[in-house]
């Protein structure tokens, strides 16, 4: 079926609305990361870099890392730009831009968000790489999608709600799992995470400045909440929907974010980009193996 020109639109050089790339620029490996400024520093590491753009927030390099070829992309910050950046990506990948049909044979991507990251439990201190096995949207975002329960962990869903007691007046929170092969490149390096992707960074994870919460104790409730093994560890603000709309699309993708805050502890390091690009280099390392 052949896809409108309002639905999906198409630069006049062949590059995708938003982030500007065309499909021969896109490597098979794809890093996102939030801050635009990001991107010229994980290029550090790529070699045979083939071009730089930039449109808004959206920044982006292709290079080789030990002759594997990788994209960085920036994404900016929330999950409504991750809907807009998975769903170009994957329409870079996987329809044909000439005829504007999906393509008969889709290509999985590698997608793996790097980020930074508050740790709500007091065992996780700062400095400590956690991957989010599971990923928590509070967004809303995967609700406006069909069959959101085909991909969703509803039995985890349920239990939440009822432990956190949620609002009536918030989004239906959808848990989703990575991508089962990102999972194993990550494994033995970091800690394993359940992670909260909030739909914003001061009410929607707990902190008061002059609004007051409409769950006061929405942290403590996070913290305390178990199924299992599995318990909440983190908060961020994008892992969800790149989970999400991963698993609808068929992608392998993952987050995996430096801890540069406690909020047990209510402490945090504003010093931390010595951790963030040894962050990096361990995850170009798992990222092309």
């Amino acid at each position: 079926m052949r896809i409108a020109e309002s639905e999906l639109i198409i630069n006049d050089d062949g590059s995708v609305f938003h982030i500007h790339l065309r499909p021969e620029e896109l490597a098979d490996n794809v890093i996102l990361v939030g801050d635009p400024g990001r991107v010229d520093m994980v290029a550090e590491y790529l070699e045979d870099k083939e071009f730089r753009h930039a449109s808004r927030e959206f920044v982006s390099v292709t290079g080789k890392y030990r002759g594997v070829r990788v994209t960085v992309l920036s994404t900016g910050i929330g999950t409504d730009n991750i809907d807009i950046v998975m769903n170009e990506l994957d329409a870079l990948a996987n329809i044909d831009f000439s005829t504007r049909e999906a393509k008969p044979e889709k290509k999985s991507l590698n997608i793996l968000r790097i980020g930074t990251s508050g740790a709500i439990q007091p065992d996780i201190p700062i400095g400590s790489f956690v991957f989010s096995r599971i990923s928590v949207g509070c967004d809303g975002l995967l609700n406006w999608y069909a069959d959101r329960d085909r991909i969703a962990v509803p039995e985890i869903e349920e239990a939440f709600k009822k432990h956190v007691g949620w609002d009536r007046h918030l989004p239906d929170p959808y848990f989703v799992r990575a991508g089962e092969d990102m999972c194993r490149r990550f494994a033995d390096c970091t800690v394993s995470g359940m992670t909260i992707s909030a739909p914003g960074f001061y009410g929607p994870q707990g902190r008061v400045l002059r609004m007051p919460l409409a769950m006061p104790d929405m942290v403590s409730r996070f913290e305390s909440f178990r199924f299992g093994d599995e318990r909440i560890t983190n908060f961020e603000m994008e892992g969800s929907a790149i989970a999400g709309i991963a698993a609808h699309l068929g992608h392998n993708a993952g987050t995996v974010c430096a801890i540069i805050a406690n909020r047990h502890f209510k402490d945090s390091n504003t010093d931390y980009k010595p951790i963030v690009r040894s962050l990096v280099e361990m995850c170009l390392e798992r990222l092309v193996r």
